[in-house]
């Protein structure tokens, strides 16, 4: 009976720590299942320089447009596919948190792979390199040509 208890114990936790190590693989959705419920920032963010980044990426001359560097920045999860810096590329992959129930409360939405931006975000594309530039978050947030309107607006 011991080694039934043990086994079936065994079983369990392995179930568990499957599931666990699966919850971290979050999955992109694309900006369309965004827009289902961001409505005011998807329309503002369509405009943006964000949104037509693989646009303007594919028409540079110089660097030339090579699409293996190029959508490590100009477009979300380096996949052309999903051109531009799509929500996803500054709030995380979205399959996790799209739910209503979750997106309503902030920390299940973040322990879902919700990313917050942060300077940290920016930095990962906006850098000093000849290329591109650095940005200083708190300054582009109401740069409406690249970043999207709010809703409801970030606390300063």
């Amino acid at each position: 009976m011991r080694k039934i208890a043990v086994v079936f114990f065994v079983v369990v936790a392995a179930i568990v720590l499957v599931n666990a190590v699966q919850a971290g693989d979050h999955e992109y959705v694309g900006a369309d299942k965004c827009k289902m419920c961001h409505k005011v920032e998807f329309a503002s963010w369509e405009q943006t320089t964000h949104a037509k980044a693989t646009d303007a990426a594919k028409a540079s001359k110089d660097p030339a447009y090579d699409a293996a560097v190029c959508t490590k920045c100009h477009a979300t999860n380096n996949d052309e596919a999903m051109a531009g810096v799509q929500c996803e590329m500054c709030h995380g992959p979205g399959s996790d948190f799209k739910k209503m129930s979750i997106m309503k409360d902030k920390e299940a939405a973040v322990a879902n792979g919700l990313i917050i931006p942060t300077q940290e975000t920016c930095n990962k594309c906006h850098i000093d390199n000849g290329h591109s530039k650095v940005v200083d978050i708190t300054a582009e947030m109401n740069n409406k040509a690249a970043i999207h309107e709010f809703k409801n607006p970030p606390a300063k």
